[in-house]
């Protein structure tokens, strides 16, 4: 949007420099992307947001000056214009109010038409219009003046004695002034007379009643359209103008008759003429809506205190119609110019904008110092960040499956079907959220990938005694090699049921919980997972029979599934913050062997119970072995213990007993021997 310096003062008294004007517009929101110094005249482009067509206008633009600045806004105010009945009857029609809620049409006869006076010619140029005659000049004047678009008709070139705005009908076409014919769709609003479309309304005019230099009477309209169907039709035309560009954001429908007026007045001014016949169709006066602005929010929101009077004086400015109601509230009448303002906050942000940014003081935000994850779908985000903090990728499957799926995972008979299934491969609700896990993988070993790693959450259903019954659940597959540059060596690692047990592992913790166990089935190789000896979930390897169906070749897929909706419930909320801490660890190691069916879970969990209440900080198995020196049924691990002390520097004589007593408590309690 363009607009000049002096065509601003006509509106209001401006006391300082363009350049100043330019930095205070720009700080209340209407960003003055360049000023130029062009025909004795200054030339703003401003970037106008499509929120706020009222911007579109000299006057919108002087109404922010006035506020800004605290001037006084000059506006003439026109009384509006009666019927001026003529000899020769003219009909408006408006096929439906919701396409054109309003249309005006002024008949001005005996009018010259020729080119127009230099200080008109220039004022659009300066604002990016190039001159066509005095009429269509006129038209476009106050298209920038006011923000309301206006077209003129040669009166002798229409047909009838009847403007239509109608939905265009089927085969019909129009050449427009730009030259080209266009056919035309009922999706496009036109303006017709007796025979056929004249206007693309809102858009553009035909070219078979343009005004000429032989035009003698005009009819000059002014309306209102809605904005979807113009914007619509402006896309399939292929147009851009103007007057659509306003039209398509939505013009002010109480100023139709005030820029006819204005048009009005500079036609017989500059053309002559006399006018002949007046009238307006649809909604003729605006009516008002009123909003409650609270002082008291006013001042929380912007966390500054402003007077009643200079709040109101800013809603006076901007063209609100504010009044006292009580002492600490505002009603305030919305212009219809301001179709944007909906809510008291939209109030507060005008109030802002003009009262300046820069006087609100600056203070920092309150800072919960407890911030705890209760809700549910928060503790799944939470979740989800922990396993992509793990190196996994979130895949999101479809919940439609078929039965022969199905019958592969041994979930088939649990399986709600569809009633109307859009294929034969969605006719059932997924009882399990592998079989999508596995696909996707399939597909990424397929594309080369040597290494997948998923996760998926999302709900399962199926139906329990009958009754539909719907879970959230997590599924992890991992299959392929990992491959890692430490240095200068590269490091595969073969992905297994371990790293998946480790996932577990490291989700439970970060969770809050250590109590969890793995216990092996007793046939097959699937590990069940517990927390708090609830069966949560397990942990298995996909079997040969289903690698090949899903053409899966040379690699193993390894599998989790657990109950969201169940380690969700047992989430520790009570997770304390500790300090790092601040003497020295001492670390043991002990190397023992063990009985293979021993589970080493149960001696962590057992020796951490002996040894934290002393001074065992934590312990780990840093080492697993077999060969010939360990017996048959055995395996030999390394224990690492991590000794400390919160108040001062262990010394060897005090971690001696301790780690003394974690030996003999592996010998007594676990049979192990130690090496």
């Amino acid at each position: 949007m363009k607009i000049t310096y002096n065509w601003l003062k006509d509106f209001v008294d401006i006391d300082i420099s363009p350049r100043e004007l330019g930095d205070k517009l720009t700080m209340a929101g209407l960003e003055v992307v360049s000023l130029e110094e062009k025909l004795g005249d200054f030339v703003f482009e401003i970037e106008i947001t499509s929120n706020r067509p009222d911007w579109l206008s000299a006057l919108g633009i002087a109404r922010e000056v006035a506020a800004i600045t605290n001037a006084k806004l000059k506006v003439e105010n026109r009384k509006p214009t009666k019927k001026i009945k003529s000899p020769q009857p003219f009909k408006i029609e408006i096929e439906n109010k919701k396409d054109s809620p309003l249309y005006s049409a002024r008949i001005i006869k005996g009018v010259k038409v020729g080119p127009s006076p230099l200080w008109l010619k220039n004022r659009l140029e300066l604002v990016g219009c190039r001159s066509v005659n005095n009429v269509v000049d006129i038209t476009n004047y106050v298209l920038f003046e006011l923000g309301e678009p206006l077209h003129a008709f040669d009166l002798d070139k229409l047909s009838g004695d009847k403007i239509s705005v109608r939905r265009a009908k089927a085969n019909e076409k129009i050449t427009t002034i730009d030259g080209l014919e266009r056919k035309l769709s009922d999706n496009i609003l036109v303006i017709a007379d007796k025979e056929r479309p004249v206007a693309v309304a809102g858009v553009m005019g035909g070219v078979n009643t343009e005004v000429s230099f032989a035009t003698k009477d005009i009819l000059l309209e002014a309306a209102v359209f809605n904005a979807i169907l113009v914007r619509r039709g402006r896309q399939e035309l292929g147009l851009q103008s103007e007057a659509s560009y306003r039209f398509e954001r939505g013009v002010d429908a109480g100023a139709a008759d005030n820029a006819s007026l204005r048009a009005a007045e500079l036609i017989k001014e500059i053309c002559g003429g006399v006018e002949d016949f007046y009238k307006i169709n649809g909604l003729v006066k605006y009516r008002s809506k009123d909003l409650t602005l609270s002082l008291r929010d006013l001042a929380r929101i912007l966390g500054v205190k402003i007077s009643v009077a200079r709040v109101k004086q800013i809603l006076s400015k901007l063209g609100f119609m504010p009044r006292q109601k009580t002492n600490n509230i505002l009603k305030v009448g919305i212009p219809s110019f301001r179709q944007d303002v909906n809510l008291p906050e939209d109030l507060i942000e005008e109030i802002a904008r003009i009262f300046g940014y820069e006087n609100i003081p600056i203070s920092l935000p309150k800072v919960l110092p407890n911030v705890t994850i209760r809700e549910s779908k928060d503790s799944v985000s939470n979740i989800k960040n922990i396993l992509i903090s793990l190196g996994l990728s979130e895949a999101v499957t479809y919940s439609l499956t078929d039965s022969k799926v199905l019958s592969d995972f041994d979930t088939a008979s649990e399986a709600l079907e569809l009633m109307n299934p859009l294929s034969q491969e969605q006719g059932f609700l997924r009882t399990t959220i592998l079989p999508g896990l596995v696909r996707a993988v399939a597909h990424n070993l397929n594309q080369k990938q040597d290494y997948v790693a998923l996760f998926e959450i999302g709900n399962v259903f199926s139906k329990i005694d009958n009754t539909p019954h719907e879970e959230l659940k997590l599924g992890v597959v991992l299959s392929g090699v990992k491959t890692t540059l430490l240095n200068t060596i590269v490091i595969k690692d073969e992905l297994g049921l371990l790293n998946l047990k480790g996932t577990v592992e490291t989700l439970f913790k970060r969770l809050g919980r250590e109590d969890y166990k793995f216990v092996k089935q007793e046939k097959g190789s699937s590990v069940d997972i517990y927390l708090d000896n609830v069966l949560v979930g397990s942990i298995s390897k996909l079997g040969r029979v289903l690698l090949d169906k899903f053409g899966i070749k040379n690699r193993d897929v390894f599998m989790l599934e657990a109950s969201l909706d169940k380690i969700i419930s047992y989430i520790n909320w009570g997770k304390k913050y500790l300090s790092l801490q601040k003497y020295p660890s001492i670390i043991r190691d002990i190397s023992f062997i063990l009985k293979k069916e021993q589970s080493t879970q149960e001696l962590i969990f057992k020796l951490l119970e002996i040894g934290k209440p002393l001074l065992l900080r934590d312990l780990k198995i840093t080492d697993y072995y077999k060969g010939k020196q360990i017996p048959s049924g055995y395996r030999g691990l390394t224990l690492s213990c991590n000794y400390g002390s919160n108040e001062r520097t262990l010394t060897e004589e005090e971690v001696t007993p301790v780690h003394n007593l974690i030996c003999s408590a592996l010998v007594e309690n676990f049979g192990a021997k130690i090496r």
